[in-house]
């Protein structure tokens, strides 16, 4: 009989995490789809982005963001310490490697919410990731959907639809696909993706050790 080392719970983390890669464009429904895979899913992890920009009201280095000077925001950019990046207007945003490698060592998934540029930095890193694309049913649906948000004015609205054929160009780089039609199937799809990747052999090699102890 196998001794009590070698039980098996309902979940057990992966010995090593999985980096998970989310594009979409604006409206897509990125957000609540990632907050309820959060929800529901042990061991995943939102990455903390890099900046520039002065902390806002409340705002904890570390938690909300990792606050850097242009300075060093630039110095780690030369030494390649960032997985993706971008400036945005007189700002920059980034990922840092360090922490993200630091926690799928530990057993932790990370998901990155970011743009399509940013995909494509990260499979150019060589970090092995799952790479998920959201699309909404239609340009049309997606443009009702941002015109019901009630946050944006007309010229957002339109530079937010102009960008659509940036975030969903180059589809077959993606290694999965999820379209945000039918709410709940979304997000069992979405949360089925991140499921599978959590599930695979390749990543679950203690549940392996521990099964090889019973024969």
């Amino acid at each position: 009989m196998a001794g009590p080392t070698n039980a098996l719970t309902g979940w057990q983390h992966p010995r090593r995490g999985v980096l998970f890669v989310v594009t979409g464009p604006s409206g897509v429904g990125k957000s609540t789809l990632i907050r309820s895979a959060m929800a529901r899913i042990p061991g995943l992890r939102f990455s903390v982005s890099a900046t520039t920009r002065e902390p806002r009201a409340g705002e904890v280095d570390g938690k909300d963001y990792h606050f850097m000077s242009h300075e060093s925001f630039e110095q780690s950019l030369e030494q390649g310490e960032f997985l993706e990046w971008a400036r945005v207007y007189d700002q920059s945003y980034g990922t840092l490697r360090k922490p993200v490698e630091e926690a799928l060592s530990a057993g932790e998934s990370v998901i990155l919410d970011i743009d399509a540029k940013g995909h494509r930095q990260v499979k150019a890193s060589g970090l092995r990731a799952v790479h998920i694309l959201l699309l909404p049913p239609s340009l049309d649906e997606l443009e009702r959907r941002l015109r019901g948000r009630g946050t944006d004015n007309e010229t957002v609205i339109q530079r937010r639809m102009s960008q659509v054929h940036e975030q969903i160009a180059g589809i077959e780089g993606f290694t999965h696909v999820v379209v945000n039609d039918d709410v709940d199937t979304a997000h069992a799809v979405f949360q089925g993706v991140l499921l599978a990747a959590l599930s695979r052999i390749s990543n679950r090699t203690e549940i392996v050790e521990r099964v090889r102890g019973w024969l």
